[in-house]
């Protein structure tokens, strides 16, 4: 019935009613579940002041302490639980909690951890298998208890750890979901958003219409504003191009611009490898077409991607590092 309902409506709307199921069935669903303590530090992935994976570093960088951060990171890691019956994640699994560290929080919020102190929620995340599924109303069920343990951990970060600081909001993929949501219900048109240096929403679409005042960002020194990409290959047209990346906000993560200028490679700050060793500089060039980004990337590793979803992160992690930083003393400043 919900989805019959959406299709009458318009795009704007559409994401409206959709952010109102979830959040609806959500709350209903949690009335059936324990509710996360996030007052216990083994329910964050990474907190401030404590060795986690979002505290690594590749060689050549040099680890800079928290008590001397200024700005939070309130980060949503993407998609890990891909098998098993499930609909969502239990938070104390400690193999899938061993794989968000090694791979999410090290290899994306780890990214941060030059300017910021960052804080990353376990959640019950949803199942891979909820974006696919037929079942629709089990999906929506899933992804409405994942986004309500992100709220709770955001609730109880404001409450007990922000203390007024200046904050960033960080995700991928589903993590993004979330935070599109987390965004419209506490920094859109809201005090809050005084307090936002930025957002970087990455590997989700987000709609040119989903917000009422928070707008992308159109050049690199602005701030208070949102950042969002997802990376194909150069010349690569993915078969919902129209559908799922329709109206999308597109930003170029190297130039940090919407256009559909394209980057040089001497451009490129330098991207990380999973191994994350060391920095690879000027092997990646980026364009906005179609609401999506083309890349180039110069490395044997590249070769056979056409989707460059997974490394979202990975192919910018210096240019993301280096944006992170100059917002963030263009804010102390202000």
């Amino acid at each position: 019935m919900f989805i019959l309902v959406a299709l009458r409506l318009k795009l704007g709307e559409v994401m409206k009613f959709k952010i109102c199921i979830v959040l609806c069935i959500g709350t209903l669903t949690l009335w059936a579940q324990q509710r996360i303590d996030y007052s216990k530090k083994e329910s964050w992935a990474a907190l401030p002041f404590n060795q986690d994976g979002a505290d690594m570093i590749p060689k050549g960088l040099h680890p800079i302490a928290d008590s001397l951060k200024g700005v939070d990171v309130f980060f949503v890691y993407p998609t890990n639980f891909m098998k098993g019956e499930a609909w969502n994640a239990a938070i104390d699994d400690q193999v899938l909690n061993k794989e968000i560290e090694e791979k999410s929080m090290k290899n994306q919020a780890s990214v941060f951890n030059g300017s910021c102190r960052v804080y990353a929620p376990f959640y019950r995340q949803a199942n891979i298998k909820a974006f696919y599924t037929t079942d629709t109303l089990s999906a929506i069920k899933a992804f409405g208890l994942a986004y309500q343990d992100v709220k709770d951990a955001f609730l109880y970060y404001l409450k007990y750890y922000n203390q007024g600081r200046p904050f960033i909001i960080a995700s991928h993929s589903q993590g993004s979901l979330h935070t599109k949501m987390l965004l419209q219900e506490f920094v859109d048109g809201k005090d809050l958003a005084k307090q936002m240096v930025a957002a970087y929403i990455v590997g989700y679409p987000v709609s040119m219409n989903m917000y009422s005042t928070l707008q992308p960002c159109s050049s690199p020194e602005q701030l208070g504003c949102y950042v969002a990409w997802y990376s194909f290959k150069k010349d690569f047209i993915p078969e919902n191009i129209h559908t799922f990346y329709k109206d999308a906000v597109c930003i170029n993560p190297i130039s940090w611009k919407a256009d559909t200028v394209s980057t040089v490679f001497s451009q490129h700050q330098g991207m990380i490898l999973l191994n994350f060793d060391k920095k690879q500089a000027q092997k990646v060039s980026a364009h906005v077409h179609d609401n999506i980004c083309w890349v180039d990337v110069h490395h044997p590793l590249a070769k056979g991607f056409t989707n460059f979803h997974i490394a979202d992160y990975n192919l910018y992690w210096y240019d993301i590092r280096k944006h992170v930083a100059d917002q963030v003393k263009l804010f102390l400043r202000q």
